[in-house]
């Protein structure tokens, strides 16, 4: 019944091949659109804010607001908004028209610095979490100028969209974009103080980027609508099972069906106007089950850019006459959807940290980089649980290739044997696949691992990269991005402390610090099967929960 339904078919495809439809971040005031309409030196100095994390300028706020309201104008907008992601897990805006009425009975349309800078949407509604009481209510938001303002088009006109942190007037942070930009520049430093604590003097800046992938369901809204569970909380919880699952799991990379691929089609024009690189497409294991991922982006643009997926998500399904469904487990028995958040970090020379490199010194910071999270997963592994704990991801995790809520690292054989090696102070074994010399005082070239993943792993080393794959797909990444940017920043100080407490940089100190802290935290590591109940046994005798049937599990 769904594939007679015409929903959708009238919506005719752009040809996004053609030059004239190049339609890429055409809403979107990024540096070209800014080095059209900015001053050279005001966009300098925006630049160097953005780029290399100099503090902003104000000065520069009026000039930047101007040729941001002129941009806006000719592309057809009559309000702004401050865009923020309060801690409801969706994102927030309020409309200001710049319409302003003159002396004369007349009206000018107007845009400040001022403006730009901070707007105050009330905040008395929002849940804070205890951090501000009524009467202390007010709350501001702050332009967050790492993340491009960009224009939020419908048939009734358009509004200038300004992503913004939010935070109460005290100054605590009552949305997750703020503890987000904050977690990033805590890494910045520790990161910058131990790589120029080993001899990378040009290092003067770390930050965290990530790639997120984004899974959903695509249910006809005909029969959404006649489903009252689903219209009311995103899963069905009653009736009969669906007469097909996943028995073949033939769905899955399967030829996309007309109908979904014209929705995709539809979907990818929108988000490549707003500067989404939405690059992958493709069926996902369950029936109805789809996914969509970009290219990797700093981590503030990466969430902001997952957070206006979702809704841009919803809005075309609608006009497509499909529900998108988020919730993590809708169908019972069916793969759940997640949001995998694949995570690393780099410096401003251009270096991910998580790479293995090809000379000694390059995998002396490969190394440091994997210790510190190896230690911070260890000791903040309750953190991380909490940051993807939901009523509706609990759902999901634990079966159906989503991973056990049992905290844990995968590195995969060959890196797993580097570190066991490092340990025991060994030149770690061959394994079969391509030979790895890492002496006990020098660390030369490492292999990228060429094992398979394992997909029941919930934090697992993926060749230059870590993919949180515990994220539920309704939830905002900025939680979840902002935890592992703390405890991995909290790591490196600890380490960078060791090493200078045993005396300074040498090989001898840097490695006796690594194979203490490996020795220490090495019980979070496991790359067998995380569903098993061995695995379940293990984990409750490395301490990595309660052991069943206590008081405490209970």
């Amino acid at each position: 019944a769904a594939q007679w339904m015409a929903n959708g078919s009238a919506i005719e495809a752009v040809d996004l091949t053609l030059p004239e439809n190049n339609v890429y971040a055409e809403n979107v005031f990024g540096p070209a659109a800014q080095r059209a309409r900015l001053p050279k030196g005001v966009y300098r100095k925006l630049q160097a804010t953005i780029e290399r994390g100099e503090e902003l300028d104000p000065s520069i706020a009026d000039a930047v607001a101007s040729a941001m309201k002129d941009w806006a104008l000719a592309k057809g907008a009559t309000h702004y908004t401050h865009w923020f992601q309060p801690l409801t897990g969706s994102t927030a805006e309020k409309h200001d028209s710049f319409l302003k009425p003159t002396g004369d009975g007349g009206a000018i349309l107007e845009f400040s610095g001022a403006q730009l800078y901070q707007g105050e949407p009330d905040a008395s509604s929002f849940p804070s979490g205890g951090l501000r009481a009524t009467f202390e209510a007010r709350g501001y938001t702050a332009w967050d100028p790492t993340s491009p303002a960009f224009l939020r088009k419908t048939h009734e006109g358009a509004t200038l969209t300004i992503p913004t942190a939010f935070c109460s007037w005290t100054g605590a942070a009552l949305d997750q974009k703020t503890p987000l930009l904050r977690s990033n520049e805590a890494v910045s430093r520790a990161a910058t103080r131990l790589l120029q604590l080993v001899g990378e003097s040009q290092v003067t800046r770390v930050s965290a980027s990530a790639g997120i992938e984004q899974e959903y369901f695509l249910v006809d809204r005909e029969f959404f609508t006649l489903r009252p569970d689903l219209v009311a909380c995103g899963r069905t919880l009653f009736g009969a099972r669906p007469y097909k699952g996943q028995e073949f799991d033939d769905h899955y990379f399967g030829n996309i069906p007309s109908r979904a691929l014209r929705f995709m089609h539809d979907l990818e024009h929108e988000l490549w106007t707003l500067g989404v690189p939405a690059t992958t497409r493709h069926n996902e294991v369950a029936p109805s089950q789809f996914e969509l991922a970009p290219v990797y982006a700093p981590i503030s643009i990466s969430t902001d850019q997952n957070m206006l997926i979702m809704a841009v998500l919803k809005e075309v399904a609608e006009r497509h006459g499909f529900a998108a469904l988020l919730h993590e487990k809708p169908f019972a028995g069916l793969n759940g959807s997640g949001k995998h958040l694949n995570w690393s970090v780099g410096d401003n020379l251009g270096n991910n940290l998580f790479d293995p490199g090809s000379t000694p010194h390059e995998n002396l910071k490969f190394v440091l980089f994997l210790t510190a999270i190896v230690r911070g997963v260890d000791l903040h592994q309750d953190l991380l649980r909490a940051a993807i704990a939901s009523a509706s991801n609990d759902h999901r995790l634990g079966a159906n290739e989503a991973p056990p809520a049992i905290i844990s690292i995968f590195l995969g054989s060959q890196l797993e044997e580097v570190v066991r090696s490092i340990i025991e102070g060994r030149a770690p074994s061959d394994g079969g696949e391509s030979t790895i010399r890492l002496g006990v005082t020098s660390l030369p070239e490492l292999p990228r691992d060429i094992t398979d993943r394992n997909r029941t792993s919930p934090f697992a080393f993926t060749g230059n990269k870590f993919e949180f794959r515990a994220v539920g797909s309704m939830q905002s990444p900025a939680y979840p991005a902002a935890f592992l940017n703390t405890i991995l920043a909290e790591s490196l100080d600890h380490i960078a402390d060791a090493i200078e407490a045993a005396g300074g940089p040498s090989t001898e100190n840097i490695q006796k610090v690594v194979r203490d802290t490996l020795t220490a935290h090495q019980r979070i590591l496991f790359s067998g099967d995380n569903y098993s109940d061995e695995w379940r046994e293990e984990a409750a005798s490395r301490g990595l929960l309660n052991r069943p049937g206590t008081a405490e599990a209970h």
